[in-house]
């Protein structure tokens, strides 16, 4: 194909911005919303306008979609978009939970279409630099890696106010901190531990001050199989946020601080300390891909032209340490993750 034609299921905040970052290599020619607001910024942009999700996947003129919905609908809108012939990009996370995710794997799989999955926190400034940090050896043996988000503000954030505003709260919906900013940070840990794997998850999951059926407050813990500790913390309710990054090795230490404006060249500002007091900024990482990048990636792909940046089966095994801290939390128990 010369250009492929995507078209936005969702076209509220998050749907507007994929717009932006589609446009220098591709054409949105379409978009699905229930709400009359949205779907009229669509029309004020020359987009040909669906008011159902089954008439956008039913449009001849599109080669792929982007599934940019609340995350309750992911499952089901990206099997019948696969299944109806079109290429999927989900934004994150994949689906509510592991089982979902799997289907739409094996549903893209017997589609013989790309499927792929919008983490672009793998590329983030902050993410590279600890990740360069590791890799340099700087740490020796990795003991622990803390990873966090805290504010004081609930995660919905800047949502689009013509649908369900506060969806980011309601657990029908996908709600809560684990599967917003915690799919991140997931996805992005487990990621910097390899060669390592999870073996054990323990997680705490509340609602205390911004929702009453999902988490402001999430706190996962995993073991690795190498005897390393990570945490990952989305805290929604306090006025003191602790550090971005905390990481601990046998010759020394290091940690970058919050931001409230989620600025990751500042989560990026790593200072090590060793055990003799010996103070230095660690280097930036090498610049990520762009969000338009990751597109481009993912056309190249349904051209034939190598996968895109983030592959389904990638997100696998950030689906599993969702499903095992949704599970640990409900039990009060670790679960394992080995086979």
């Amino acid at each position: 194909m010369d250009v492929c034609r995507v078209g936005i299921a969702g076209f509220g905040r998050i749907g507007l911005e994929h717009l932006g970052w589609i446009a220098p290599t591709a054409s949105v020619v379409a978009v699905a919303d229930v709400t009359e607001a949205r779907r009229e910024m669509a029309r004020e942009r020359r987009l040909v306008v669906h008011d159902t999700f089954e008439s956008l996947i039913a449009d001849r003129n599109l080669d792929a979609v982007l599934i940019a919905t609340p995350t309750a609908f992911h499952h089901q809108q990206a099997v019948a978009a696969l299944r109806a012939g079109k290429h999927v990009m989900v934004e994150k996370p994949l689906a509510m939970n592991l089982s979902q995710a799997s289907e739409i794997l094996e549903a893209a799989q017997e589609a013989g279409r790309i499927l792929s999955v919008f983490h672009n926190r793998r590329w983030d400034a902050d993410f590279l630099a600890v990740q360069a940090a590791v890799d340099s050896g700087i740490f020796g043996k990795v003991i622990n890696v803390e990873s966090r988000l805290g504010q004081w503000a609930s995660c919905s954030g800047p949502a689009a106010k013509e649908y369900r505003p506060n969806w980011r709260n309601e657990a029908a919906f996908g709600g809560g901190g684990l599967l917003d900013w915690g799919s991140h940070f997931l996805d992005q840990i487990w990621r910097l531990m390899l060669p390592a794997r999870p073996a054990r998850v323990f997680a705490q999951l509340r609602a205390n001050i911004w929702t009453q059926d999902s988490d402001d407050l999430a706190r996962v813990v995993i073991d690795f199989d190498n005897g390393a500790v990570g945490l990952v913390e989305i805290n929604t309710t306090t006025t003191q946020p602790l550090p971005r990054w905390q990481i601990d090795g046998a010759n020394g230490s290091a940690s970058s601080p919050c931001s409230l404006q989620f600025d990751t060249d500042k989560w990026a500002e790593l200072e090590f300390r060793s055990p003799s007091g010996e103070i230095r900024r660690l280097p930036a990482g090498k610049p990520g891909l762009s969000e338009t990048e990751i597109w481009r990636r993912f056309f190249d792909a349904i051209s034939g032209k190598g996968e895109p940046a983030v592959t389904a089966e990638s997100v696998i095994p950030t689906m599993a340490l969702l499903d095992a801290a949704m599970q640990s939390s409900r039990t009060g128990q670790a679960i394992s993750l080995q086979r």
